[in-house]
């Protein structure tokens, strides 16, 4: 089924204990898209200066990534970020961020994308993910990603987003910033009053807790991987595999969601072990699935 998804791309410059990876692709619609892309067709809709020294088109090469939604936008420049992790590496500390195209106008919606049956509204404005909710037809499916910024400075917008939406995805900080309460399951129940179908609250190295409408919960471990270099885009990646699972199945039951947190977790644990998406260069699907099937082993007692 379709699946768009729209956010940022940015040229990215990471430390971590690890080294230093300077001007990389980053972005939040970037690393979804490549993780998403291994389950279904994904529709791509973002916006770059012409600065960019990168070929989207030559990086998703061999993917099924229509770019058709992608601006290349003569006289700006595109997004970036600079941040660092230290110790245990659970939270970047952000060290310059220049906006420049993002706080232009959004990228055009192309004609062919408004009956999109599945979208994701990666980290942006709320204003902005409502906007593009608006010019859509009925999309299936309709989750969007915030971030502490939002919670902080837009509340009222981003209560507004959470009405015309099916499901939320954030951290667990988040998560206890957006509600006021430390528990994360009394949490996620007044996240789902809302209205949403489903909230999930990612947990770092701690796992993801899953939440329906139904009071239905789901907990499950991160991938135990011992190869973390750069934890950047670990959160789009692993709601890149969530959403491009739940997509190609075209279902949304607890069944499904829950086999789509497993997919999307073990994504996640792959693209932490390089810095920016040098990972997937050697990773591909089979090793998504290998590690699912060691994940329930894991789980087995």
């Amino acid at each position: 089924m379709s699946l768009l998804v729209t956010g940022s791309i940015g040229i990215d410059t990471v430390k971590t204990p690890f080294g230093v990876s300077k001007n990389c692709l980053g972005g939040s619609s970037v690393y979804f898209s490549m993780a998403a892309s291994f389950f279904t067709p994904i529709r791509f809709l973002g916006v770059i200066g012409n600065d960019c020294p990168f070929d989207l088109h030559e990086v998703f090469n061999g993917r099924d990534i229509d770019l058709k939604g992608l601006e290349v936008r003569p006289g700006s420049k595109t997004f970036r970020w600079q941040g660092s992790y230290e110790g245990t590496m659970n939270d970047a500390t952000t060290d310059g961020v220049e906006l420049n195209v993002l706080a232009e106008e959004p990228p055009r919606l192309p004609a062919e994308y408004r009956d999109s049956e599945y979208v994701f509204l990666a980290n942006t404005h709320p204003i902005l993910q409502q906007e593009l909710l608006g010019k859509l037809n009925t999309p299936k499916l309709a989750v969007a990603d915030t971030m502490n910024l939002w919670i902080e400075n837009e509340r009222d917008a981003l209560l507004k987003l959470l009405e015309k939406i099916d499901a939320l995805v954030l951290n667990e900080a988040e998560a206890r910033m957006l509600t006021g309460t430390d528990n994360l399951v009394s949490a996620a129940r007044e996240i789902i009053k809302k209205g949403l179908v489903f909230v999930v609250i990612k947990k770092g190295e701690h796992g993801t807790l899953l939440m329906t409408d139904k009071d239905e919960i789901f907990v499950l471990p991160a991938y135990p991987t011992g190869a973390v270099k750069d934890p950047t885009g670990a959160g789009d990646s692993f709601a890149g595999g969530m959403m491009g699972y739940l997509a190609q199945q075209n279902l949304i039951d607890l069944a499904t969601l829950k086999q789509a947190i497993a997919y999307g977790t073990c994504a996640a644990s792959l693209v932490i072990e390089d810095f920016s998406l040098h990972r997937w260069q050697s990773a591909g699907i089979t090793d998504i699935e290998k590690r699912l099937e060691q994940l329930r082993e894991m789980m087995q007692f």
